[in-house]
This record gives structure tokens, C-alpha cells and sequence, in this order.
């Protein structure tokens, strides 16, 4: 098990971040849902916790066995998804990540956000503060994205925004902007087989760190898109590109099935189409 607490600040609100955080992952994965491969969700309603209220729950299944490396790609099916459930209590978040093929394989990530630049140091706890993790700030503006990612347009060094006049972000910028907020995420990722943990362990650890640079540098970029939404508004255009997103990877799955008799015994349901 490897346990580590990301802190990624953002020049927003906790409650505008909201609304750009739900806009953010319905746009992404919908962009990302090319050759059969992204975001495929399954469910998406109302959900009630006795200890933190109201909240939504979401299944999703994420195809993307081309983004494996080489090494992972050579024992892993040509279709194959990960499964993905979160609790949405906001502004406090669960997600876990499973995947069937690879029963020994998890990841669970604890969210809380607070309007501050990431100085709680005890945000979740002192059971988890006793414990051995590694603290790792994410800068959104100055820390490197991987190539294939990187898009002018979302540079928020050189990014400001239309209708709130924030950015551009100079060098330590989460000591001096106002707003400010921090997304605290523990992220505790187990792969439990013998001589492969350290290295599937860390690499994931590396994947997951991308990806929230990525989303959380694509919220902003955005925010002139998503600012004058509603939670209404923003859960509407949820619906409509969770419609969508899910129409392209299932029939894209489908045409893979057919073309492939072999991959016929993964399931794909197509939520979709129902």
C-alpha cells in the first residue's frame, strides 16, 4: 500500500469550485472518449448518507488500455475498464477505483476542500496525520504536464479570465491570490502481488498526480464556460454529455466486440441505449 495526500490549490471559491469541478469532468471525459476508449457511466443519481447528508453517487466504467504502458498492455485484455464509484458529499468526496481483471487492485481517494492555500495539516484527521504518507503540492500554473496534454489555451501562466479578471498566475501565486481554495485529496493506492506492488504502486501514484494537474488546470482554463452556471445548469449539461459520451464509447466498444469475436466474453453494457 502506498499512501500519499495531494494539495492542489485553485484561484476559486470551494462553492464556485463546485460548480467548475462537475463541469470539468463531464466536458474532459467526453473529449477523452476517442477509438472506444473513456468514460462510460453507468449510474448517476441522488444519494443519502446517515453521517454526511445528501450527496450524489456515480458509477463510471474508464476504458483505457491504451494508455497503459507498454509493460501493463502486454498482460492486460484489449478491452478491459476500470470501475469507478464516488460519493459526492461535497465539499467532501469518496472515490474508489477497482478492476475486475486485476482483483488485487485498488485505489481509494478521500477528498476534502477548504477555502485556504493548502496550510491544514490536519485536514483529515489525526488517525491519518500519525500516519506514513508523503505530502505533495501540485502547482496547476507551474508544474510540468505530460506533452500530449499540454494546450496553449490552458498555459494559466499566460490564461486570464474573461468575466472574473483572474490569472495570469506569477510564481507562488497560492500565497498572494484572493480567492484562493485547496483540494486535499488522500490517495491510497494497493496492489498486492508479490514483486510487482512497488512498481504498479508508483506508477499509478504517477497517473493519478497527472490527472488531477490536468482536471484541475482545465477547471480554470474554463471558468469563463461554467461561472454564470447554476448547480441546475451544471448538473443539465452533466446529463446531456453523460448522454453523449456514453453513446461514443459503447458504440465504439461494440464495433470492437463485433470486429473481435474473442473479446465477446467482457460485457458491455450499454447504458446508453436503454
Amino acid at each position: 500500500m502506498l499512501l500519499k495526500e495531494y494539495r492542489i490549490c485553485m484561484p476559486l471559491s470551494v462553492e464556485e469550485y463546485r460548480i467548475g469541478q462537475l463541469y470539468m469532468i463531464s466536458k474532459h471525459s467526453h473529449e477523452q472518449s476517442d477509438r472506444g476508449e473513456g468514460v462510460e457511466v453507468v449510474q448517476n443519481e441522488p444519494f443519502e448518507d446517515p453521517n454526511h447528508g445528501q450527496g450524489q453517487f456515480t458509477e463510471k466504467r474508464v476504458y483505457l488500455n491504451s494508455k497503459l504502458p507498454g509493460w501493463a498492455q502486454a498482460v492486460v485484455p484489449k478491452i478491459f475498464y476500470v470501475t469507478e464509484k464516488a460519493w459526492n458529499y461535497y465539499p467532501y468526496t469518496i472515490t474508489e477505483y477497482t478492476c475486475s481483471f486485476l482483483p488485487k487492485f485498488s485505489i481509494h481517494i478521500e477528498t476534502k476542500y477548504e477555502d485556504n492555500n493548502g496550510c491544514n495539516d490536519n485536514i483529515f484527521g489525526s488517525d491519518v496525520k500519525d500516519q506514513e504518507r508523503e505530502v505533495c503540492f501540485v502547482d496547476i500554473a507551474y508544474d510540468e504536464i505530460p506533452e500530449r496534454y499540454y494546450k496553449d489555451s490552458e498555459d494559466l501562466r499566460y490564461f486570464k479570465s474573461t468575466k472574473t479578471s483572474r490569472g495570469m498566475l506569477p510564481e507562488g501565486w497560492r500565497d498572494s491570490q484572493h480567492p484562493v481554495m485547496c483540494s486535499y485529496k488522500l490517495v491510497t493506492v494497493k496492489f498486492e502481488v508479490w514483486g510487482l506492488q512497488t512498481r504498479v504502486e508508483q506508477f499509478v501514484h504517477k497517473v493519478v498526480r497527472d490527472v488531477l494537474l490536468l482536471g484541475h488546470r482545465q477547471a480554470f482554463a474554463w471558468v469563463d464556460e461554467w461561472i454564470d452556471m447554476t448547480l441546475d445548469d451544471v448538473r443539465e449539461y452533466e446529463r446531456q454529455m453523460h448522454e453523449k459520451t456514453n453513446i461514443k464509447v459503447c458504440h465504439e466498444q461494440q464495433e470492437h466486440s463485433t470486429a473481435n469475436p474473442s473479446s465477446l466474453d467482457i460485457q458491455i453494457h450499454d447504458k446508453a441505449s436503454t
